[in-house]
């Protein structure tokens, strides 16, 4: 398998004409892309995947009403199906993370996060248990109810975090030893601001939140040893006022701790915003056109040194170089790929 990141994989759904998961090799000096194969029909809808701990397997979604996991051993040809998917126990399965050798998957359509069990070898085999949310918001259309968008392990190897978009709240999550998993603390957001994703600062210090609704970035304070996540402040993700088609989508962090990226479908932009040195007051820089229409994720390639776009409605996804002291992106190239959803890379 490729090593150093040389090698991207691209979800997408095949609902609207993706081909699955797309295996691209990067060139790691100019940030390149291209496409060497794909995994078609094998799993409906990869809309997110996620690297194993091995470095190589990649983990899919397959985000339909009957939600599943898949994992994909990576050779030098692209991705091949390790046994068959695994049901989640909800539906529409947005995110997945690998936490305390289980697969952990945010489920937007039944509102859930639910735990799948690894095998020694790293493949998924079975259900552990599955945590419903509860509670509603303010907005008649996107919050009747739960929306699980998001699940990431925490900083300290403690704690997961799921982002729920309908309740307007972050939930910090553990997990026993035989994979159920309990709900440690619920922390509010503002009201109608449908929070979608969340980065951790590289010091584990600070969280920022990425609200798809507002559109605006709250940041939190985050305590490791006790799962404390508190809000502190606010603000927006773009320079002007928003059309009402704009929604937050992607957020990355720089390895560094120093730059931080957002993207805003609708307006189709990716802001820059400065962190100061303990990352808690963002200032927002400027935007810039992503390349593409609707971008729906974002990726740093490994080194912070190129940004990766995922335009679904373009299906493409463009990549930019990152200006070591203002952290700007500029355009470099694109790729296609329809439907595509995600970008990680191995």
């Amino acid at each position: 398998m490729a090593q150093g990141g040389s090698r991207a994989y691209i979800g997408s759904f095949t609902a609207a004409g993706g081909r699955g998961i797309l295996t691209a090799a990067r060139d790691t000096e100019t940030g390149a892309l291209g496409v060497l194969g794909a995994t078609g029909d094998k799993l409906p809808d990869p809309s997110f995947l996620a690297a194993g701990p091995g470095g190589d397997l990649v983990y899919a979604v397959s985000e339909t009403a009957d939600g599943a996991v898949a994992a994909f051993r990576a050779g030098p040809d692209g991705l091949r199906p390790q046994g068959e998917p695994v049901a989640v126990g909800g539906s529409g399965p947005t995110h997945l993370c690998v936490f305390a050798r289980h697969l952990l998957t945010a489920n937007y359509g039944s509102g859930s996060v639910s735990a799948v069990s690894l095998r020694p070898d790293g493949t998924p085999f079975a259900r552990a248990s599955v945590l419903l949310h509860e509670g509603a918001g303010p907005h008649p259309q996107r919050q009747q109810g739960p929306h699980a968008h998001q699940v990431v392990a925490a900083p300290g190897g403690r704690f997961a975090v799921s982002v729920d978009l309908g309740t307007d709240s972050v939930r910090v999550c553990t997990l026993g030893p035989s994979g159920e998993l309990k709900l440690h603390r619920e922390v509010a957001l503002r009201p109608g601001s449908g929070p979608r994703h969340l980065v951790f600062h590289p010091t584990g210090s600070h969280a920022y939140v990425l609200n798809e609704l507002a559109p605006t970035l709250t940041v939190c304070r985050w305590d490791r040893e006790t799962g404390a996540l508190q809000p502190d402040l606010e603000v927006p993700v773009l320079p002007g006022v928003p059309d009402g088609e704009a929604a937050a989508s992607g957020i990355v962090v720089s390895p560094d701790g120093r730059f931080l990226w957002t993207a805003t479908r609708g307006e189709d932009v990716v802001s820059v915003f400065a962190l100061d040195p303990a990352g808690a007051a963002p200032a927002l820089v400027g935007a810039v056109a992503c390349g593409g229409r609707w971008p729906r994720d974002l990726a740093l390639a490994p080194g912070g040194r190129h940004l990766y776009v995922a335009n679904e409605r373009s299906g493409d996804v463009t990549w930019f170089t990152l200006d070591a002291d203002t952290g700007v992106p500029r355009h470099e190239g694109a790729v296609s790929a329809p439907a595509a959803s995600c970008v990680i890379f191995v």
